[in-house]
């Protein structure tokens, strides 16, 4: 596992468990995210991966982002 630095959601490899540190956008891109659970200090998981695309878990649901979204979500492992 990498050190504790940020990294983009998209980067995050499979089975990993990160913490959402930021997430980036306009005002409605990160009140979109915020409902989905994607708000700071929450603990997403990442279920599988390709080309940036990602499935996550986070607050009890699975959920699939495309690499552009899951950019703009920083994480810390």
């Amino acid at each position: 596992m990498a050190a504790s630095g940020q990294l983009p959601l998209a980067m995050v490899g499979p089975d990993e468990v990160a913490r959402v540190a930021r997430v980036r956008g306009d005002a409605d891109l990160r009140q979109h995210l915020a409902e989905l659970g994607f708000v700071e200090g929450s603990e997403v998981k990442v279920i599988s991966r390709a080309a940036g695309d990602v499935i996550v878990s986070v607050k009890g649901a699975r959920l699939a982002l495309n690499r552009s979204m899951a950019s703009r979500v920083t994480v810390s492992l």
